[in-house]
């Protein structure tokens, strides 16, 4: 019987063969494990109405209550000036004086004027009333009808003659009231441009008086937030003068129209000033309480997608996504309010973004 040997140097190929078969023996008997699918899962929260209450810092402005400058009316000499800035002054009370020789010359004529025009009219008009009760009497022919109607027409030359001189007098009179510029409230001056003695003319400003005694706040409130009711009529503000002390203002009126530039509405709110420690021209910062009349929807953040087209949030419907447009409101401290066709007890996603397409199904996980 003959057996065949193979040749040593076949030996360690035949050695790492099966080396090989069994380690591949060893890797089929080992179970393979398959991974579960994962699961698309989303957190949810449920809709709910709240009171939106705000508080808002928005710049501003003081503003005098009444303010206005006094300019000569004509032209002359500035004989007096009886005030300068800084000083407190009452109505009626005169603030500069005026010298122009000419316009009082024409006072006196027209004063002559008027005092000769009244003596012709006196005359004429005596002359009429004698003619008449003469022509009255019981001897006919005593007095020519035609003298009669020649008086009577004297007369009324004569008197529409005093009236004008009488107007034209009375003119001259309160041209010559133009020399005295007086105080037209009570105020503070806070501008002086002419020196006794300076030439002016007409349109000339000389003084500037204004009431500070109560002052103007102005805000121009946003677009956003001129529907929203305020609880009170006040507000509170600050100046940089005293930066420890907060001051009130009071709501007195609107503009009830919207500035197509800013997008704001004007509110002017009334300041008591009467210590006077506030100064027209400040800036302010003030801080505006606003509240919805009724209750509205407040969303997170997250719960609102944007993109170029539209804003939006993401409603679960029978267990699938709908993309529900909104208009945002005003932003709180609790979240973002929104507008649209939401309604109490809708499912939301917590986080919305536009790869989640209308239609899709997910896990749905109420958050807490």
């Amino acid at each position: 019987m003959h057996y065949t040997i193979p040749h040593m140097r076949n030996l360690p190929i035949l050695a790492l063969s099966l080396t090989l078969v069994a380690a591949c023996g060893h890797s089929g008997s080992t179970p393979t494990t398959t991974a579960a699918p994962t699961q698309d899962t989303a957190a949810v929260f449920l809709l709910k109405t709240d009171t939106v209450k705000k508080s808002v810092d928005l710049p501003g402005e003081l503003q005098p209550y009444l303010q206005t400058d006094l300019f000569a009316k004509v032209q002359g000499y500035v004989r007096d000036m009886k005030v300068d800035i800084g000083d407190r002054v009452r109505k009626g009370q005169t603030l500069a004086i005026i010298e122009a020789p000419e316009i009082n010359t024409q006072v006196t004529q027209s004063q002559a004027a008027l005092a000769s025009a009244k003596a012709k009219y006196t005359a004429s008009a005596d002359k009429y009333q004698r003619l008449y009760q003469a022509s009255q009497s019981t001897s006919p022919g005593i007095v020519a009808p035609v003298d009669l109607v020649t008086a009577h027409d004297q007369m009324e030359a004569d008197s529409a003659a005093y009236e004008a001189v009488s107007q034209q007098s009375k003119a001259y009179k309160e041209v010559s009231g133009y020399l005295y510029l007086t105080a037209p409230f009570d105020g503070v001056i806070i501008a002086r441009k002419a020196d006794p003695g300076a030439l002016v003319s007409a349109n000339s400003m000389l003084l500037t008086v204004q009431d500070n005694t109560v002052l103007r706040l102005r805000v121009a409130v946003p677009e956003t937030y001129v529907a929203a009711a305020t609880g009170r009529r006040d507000l509170s503000f600050a100046v940089d003068a005293y930066p420890e002390q907060r001051f009130t203002g009071t709501l007195t009126r609107k503009t009830e129209s919207i500035d197509p530039v800013t997008r704001t509405e004007l509110w002017e709110y009334d300041v008591d000033n009467r210590p006077h420690l506030l100064k027209a021209g400040a800036f302010v910062y003030a801080r505006l309480n606003l509240e919805r009349n009724a209750p509205s929807f407040i969303l997170p953040p997250g719960a609102i997608a944007t993109t170029l087209e539209r804003k939006f949030v993401i409603r679960v419907h029978d267990g699938k996504a709908q993309w529900v447009d909104v208009r945002q409101g005003m932003t709180t401290d609790s979240g973002i309010e929104v507008f649209g066709d939401l309604h109490t007890g809708d499912t939301l996603l917590s986080k919305a973004t536009d790869e989640r397409k209308p239609g899709t199904r997910a896990y749905w996980k109420l958050a807490r």
